[in-house]
């Protein structure tokens, strides 16, 4: 340190204390580290390259110990006053809150930490905590000789920063979780924030680019083509799915095409690739628009009513699987299509990849008429949101 002082007092006046701490080997555990990381050649880029930044320069023995007067004491004679680094404490309190969790609720825990073989382990994280998770906590694990699982996955994200700055508390830059949901609802935030999600690098929040996001894909697209499907229904067949009609070949292809996207979506999950599963549940959405349009059920009403019952019929089962499949992401909406469809607990319950089908909804079942799944923002409140979210 050049000319150290006190930030409080401004002293220049330096004692040195000698101190005794815990190390964690981490040099005599690389080569383990490195053969686990190396099981792992489908890590993302950013996962994958901090990981082996590290081995690569060598790792050298990791301080564990602090002399802080808040954090979990050790417990060892001779270190009375100290507590454990929070990069080492945490993660262990992954298994112990597993545990914990297990023991109130009188749950097998150990079968998530201890059957390695048949538990799938995924981490979520920015990356500047990946050193601690693909490195530090590995090595903790393995230096224990123990069978405990680690993780299988570890997805790693890059920032998302604010009119071109990074979230900050301490500077008050950006917007936070208690602020957001006091602002919209939770599931404009869900679904605005996983299409913007830094994946594969930086990205960028702005006002603007969400208000997009919620009104032309959520209100105009998923909102629009439930609202209309459901009004357009009960105002001309009553309550219940209309009968009449039968599948046709440009059902069959709505069909296809909602399979193909189904898949992808799913696909899109598995792979925790959330931008790709929210394009591929915008193009699903789309289909459906794309659908009512061409087929104009408001068309065919005026003189060919079992062929508008039947597209009207299609539409409503087509409202069934967006709200099964748009459930990961936007949990609230899609309940309250369940409740205007009358769906049955176990039908929520159908896999989403099995959520394809045109057939579940017969003629008869009973539907409602819902107010609108989404507001749309106003230039008005867009304005006020980034004046009180000042970007500095």
């Amino acid at each position: 340190m050049i000319e150290p002082r006190s930030t409080i007092s401004g002293s220049k006046d330096l004692e040195v204390r000698k101190t005794k701490h815990l190390f964690l080997k981490l040099k005599a555990l690389s080569d383990e580290v490195r053969v686990w990381v190396d099981q792992h050649p489908n890590w993302s880029n950013l996962t994958k390259s901090i990981a082996m930044k590290w081995l690569n320069e060598g790792l050298e023995d990791r301080c564990i110990t602090r002399d802080i007067n808040w954090g979990v004491s050790v417990p060892r004679p001779g270190f009375e006053g100290k507590v454990f680094y929070v990069w080492f404490d945490a993660p262990i309190g992954y298994i112990s809150a597993t545990k914990e969790w297990g023991i109130e609720n009188s749950q097998d825990w150990e079968t998530w930490w201890l059957d390695t073989e048949n538990t799938k382990y995924v981490q979520f994280m920015a990356k500047d905590n990946l050193p601690f998770h693909t490195i530090m906590f590995p090595a903790m694990i393995l230096g224990t000789r123990e069978n405990w699982k680690l993780a299988d996955e570890i997805k790693g994200f890059n920032w998302l920063t604010y009119y071109s700055g990074k979230f900050s508390t301490s500077a008050k830059r950006g917007v936070f979780l208690d602020q957001a949901l006091s602002l919209l609802p939770a599931d404009y935030w869900r679904y605005s924030l996983l299409s913007m999600i830094p994946e594969t690098a930086d990205s960028a929040f702005t006002w603007e680019l969400l208000q997009v996001k919620v009104n032309k894909e959520l209100a105009d697209t998923f909102g629009n083509f439930v609202n209309r499907t459901l009004k357009f229904a009960t105002n001309n067949f009553g309550e219940t799915v209309p009968e009449g009609g039968s599948f046709g070949e440009r059902e069959q292809e709505l069909e296809n095409n909602c399979k193909h996207l189904v898949n992808k979506y799913c696909d899109s999950l598995r792979n925790t690739e959330f931008r790709k599963a929210i394009e591929a549940l915008y193009s699903l959405w789309a289909v459906g628009n794309q659908y009512i349009d061409e087929r104009a059920p408001w068309k065919l009403i005026k003189g060919k009513r079992e062929e508008a019952a039947q597209v009207t019929r299609t539409c409503i089962n087509l409202i069934r699987i967006y709200a099964l499949v748009c459930y990961p992401i936007i949990p609230f909406s899609s309940v309250k299509v369940f409740e205007a469809l009358h769906l049955s607990n176990t039908d929520r319950m159908t896999k989403i990849s099995e959520s394809v089908n045109f057939d579940v909804l017969h003629p008869g079942h009973p539907i409602k008429l819902i107010p609108p799944l989404f507001k749309k923002l106003e230039e008005k409140e867009i304005l006020e949101f980034s004046v009180k979210f000042v970007r500095n």
